[in-house]
């Protein structure tokens, strides 16, 4: 099992240099995958916790696959509803074959209602309009074939989400689940794939909660975190350090210092 990385591509402290920084980081430790967010238009529901600067995500990964070699580089999630979907079918190719086959979509339906009305998207058609998508792009896939398949994570924890995921997907992509509640879906359905993405908040003494996220406490429960996560099937799970401040992209040592720990944790276990 691989871990990942979902590198903060918005807030006040993220700049190319930070950026080329968390690159570095991601590959130098033998992160599997890179992975950024997508908003297109930062209205105040977004602003409140991914301010700008935003940077594009398929520009952002466009330039990283550039800085890298070997690192995979994805999309956590893109919302597929904000494009056209044989504009994201040309952008996805475009990057998985220029970065030598290491791009990764991530999608997801979103959940920003003033971004979706910023944009003259219906907010409350975006599951029907994410299934449309995910159609065009396995057909674009298929015509597409000759020049090798990008990997399609799907995100989302609802009905609708996981019957979309096992018809379109390659891989179940939930964000930021107990465990518990990832355990019961991997059970009860037959999922193409799981690649979960946690969170990762280290702390020093045990955290006891029924609903613990996954990754948050010590390093020895993220460690059985992984584990357990193993066990269910996880292909890669990808590790969220960031937990909401905007002030946080300042100073993102914090976050560097919890992936190298847990990242040399993990590869001297497995």
């Amino acid at each position: 099992m691989q871990l990942g990385v979902t590198v903060t591509n918005f807030g006040p402290g993220t700049d190319p240099g930070i950026l080329r920084e968390w690159a570095r980081l991601a590959e130098g430790l033998g992160f599997g995958v890179l992975m950024v967010s997508d908003h297109v238009a930062v209205t105040p529901d977004v602003a409140e916790r991914y301010p700008e600067p935003f940077h594009e995500p398929f520009t952002t990964l466009s330039w990283l696959a550039g800085l890298t070699t070997t690192v995979r580089l994805g999309t956590t999630v893109l919302v597929l509803p904000y494009r056209h979907p044989l504009l994201v079918a040309r952008m996805a190719a475009g990057l998985h074959r220029l970065s030598g086959g290491r791009f990764v979509l991530g999608v997801g339906v979103g959940w920003a209602r003033q971004e979706f009305e910023a944009l003259g998207v219906p907010f409350t058609a975006r599951g029907r309009l994410t299934d449309e998508c995910l159609g065009v792009l396995r057909e674009a896939r298929h015509v597409g074939r000759q020049e090798g398949d990008v990997p399609v994570w799907v995100g989302g924890d609802s009905e609708a989400a996981l019957r979309r995921a096992v018809r379109f997907g390659d891989a179940w992509h939930p964000l930021r689940l107990p465990l518990p509640r990832m355990r019961a879906v991997v059970r009860r359905h037959a999922l193409p794939g799981f690649a979960p993405r946690i969170a990762l908040r280290v702390t020093s003494a045990p955290v006891d909660a029924s609903e613990r996220p996954a990754g948050v406490g010590t390093v020895e429960q993220i460690l059985d975190d992984l584990e357990q996560l193993r066990l269910l099937g996880a292909d890669t799970v990808v590790l969220d350090p960031y937990h909401g401040d905007p002030e946080e992209t300042r100073r993102p040592e914090a976050a560097w210092r919890a992936l190298t720990i847990v990242a040399t944790h993990w590869s001297t276990r497995s």
